[in-house]
């Protein structure tokens, strides 16, 4: 069989490991220029490898095969140097959260450090590239998919067997254009989560990054929504990350450079119902809202106090942002996101500062706008040469869960 793979991602790195020796041959099209972009792979934060039956997605990965894919990629590095570790193994730091209504979520994890992880990526290249089948086009996107018979073309020219679809979630003008020729293919369409990258000193968060490095939790606010920690970056880093027409906000840490500061998300999730379809484009035009608002590539950075009490920053005190100043504006979020997205992230550090006195200061940092895109859910079944891997399938959100839903994937195409 002739086989394309639309991305060079997580959960097509899981599909090619499994798949890649065998007697099929695969051309991968990858947007990106080169394997050394910075939008390569879908991969876009700090190379947190998480192994967890409690998050990451929404099937069921045996933790047997997660440990394996975490080695997999461990095995990539220059020295094998990692950070580790388990959250919430202390019982001690377990009920305290629980006991101020907090869910701890239990998960073991490894960190390789976005210094690192250009090299791993490069690694798992090289290693594919040696696969005398597999063959990579960078510089390639993809725009239209089209089911011919029983062959798949792309981009109306090239013709396959059978095409993996793996663009991760920012892939989503491809899904959409895929999904208005095919809407039969979306299951569920529904949620996203929508909040902020929260940035405080090391020393408010200290004992608590010494114990568990990533520390993840949900809350049920007061309004309703669901609400939860994501990728906690102790002495890390505030980035950028640009989607192809808005720029949200990321965080980050590297093995070998470190700040003063810890930065994490707070995302409250949305689930929407009937006759709302679209929860990408609800998303993307908050953060299009908030751009317009920021000013051209740029952000909004507020203090938690001015962000209480719906008041524009006109100057930071005491904390200071690691993100450049180039980046952001100072402003009020308030005038881009709904209020009870705001209530709800408010409610949520207001009770946090009980179990993490300091949480709640006034000059801590607040960006906007911090999106995380559930993709629809879309169906494996409808087509038997058409497959959707990874984050752009609705079902994962996080490196191994990707990985693993590609490497699962792999089975099907296997002599």
């Amino acid at each position: 069989m002739k086989i394309a793979i639309i991305g060079f991602g997580a959960a097509s790195i899981g599909f090619i490991e499994k798949v890649g020796n065998s007697p099929h041959e695969f051309h991968i099209f990858e947007k990106s220029k080169d394997i050394y972009s910075s939008s390569v792979s879908g991969i876009r934060a700090d190379g947190k490898l998480f192994v967890s039956n409690e998050m990451g997605g929404d099937i069921e990965i045996d933790m047997k095969i997660q440990r394996q894919l975490v080695e997999f990629y461990l095995n990539k590095t220059k020295n094998k140097e990692y950070e580790t570790g388990k959250s919430f193994h202390n019982m001690k730091y377990y009920e305290e959260f629980y006991r101020f209504g907090f869910m701890p979520i239990a998960a073991e994890f490894f960190h390789l450090g976005t210094d690192q992880l250009a090299e791993v990526l490069s690694n798992i290249y090289e290693h594919f590239k040696s696969f005398k089948n597999v063959n990579f086009h960078f510089n390639s996107p993809v725009s239209e998919v089209e089911i011919v018979g029983d062959k798949v073309k792309l981009n109306k020219t090239d013709e396959f067997d059978a095409c993996i679809v793996s663009v991760g979630r920012s892939g989503h003008k491809l899904i959409k254009s895929i999904i208005g020729n095919y809407p039969e293919l979306v299951l569920e369409n529904t949620k996203l989560d929508l909040g902020i990258r929260f940035e405080l000193p090391d020393h408010i968060v200290s004992e608590l990054n010494k114990e568990m490095y990533e520390f993840k939790i949900k809350y049920r606010s007061k309004t309703g929504y669901m609400v939860r920690t994501f990728c906690n970056n102790p002495s890390g880093y505030v980035v950028g990350e640009k989607y192809e027409d808005f720029i949200t906000v990321n965080g980050h840490a590297k093995m070998n450079e470190k700040s003063t500061n810890t930065n994490f998300a707070i995302l409250t999730t949305v689930e929407l119902t009937e006759p709302f379809n679209d929860p990408i484009g609800y998303g993307s035009n908050i953060a299009k809202l908030t751009n317009l608002l920021a000013g051209t590539n740029k952000v909004i950075l507020q203090k938690y106090k001015d962000l209480k009490n719906s008041k524009r920053t006109k100057k930071l005190y005491r904390v200071l942002p690691t993100l450049p100043a180039e980046s952001y504006i100072l402003g009020d979020i308030n005038l881009a996101f709904p209020r009870r997205i705001i209530e709800s992230i408010i409610d949520f550090i207001e009770q946090l500062d009980k179990v993490v006195p300091g949480v709640a200061n006034d000059d801590n940092l607040v960006y906007a706008p911090e999106i995380k895109f559930y993709s629809n859910k879309l169906s494996n079944a409808h087509f038997k040469n058409m497959k959707f891997i990874g984050d752009c399938s609705g079902y994962t959100r996080s490196i191994i869960y990707a990985t693993a839903h590609g490497y699962l994937t792999g089975d099907e195409f296997l002599p």
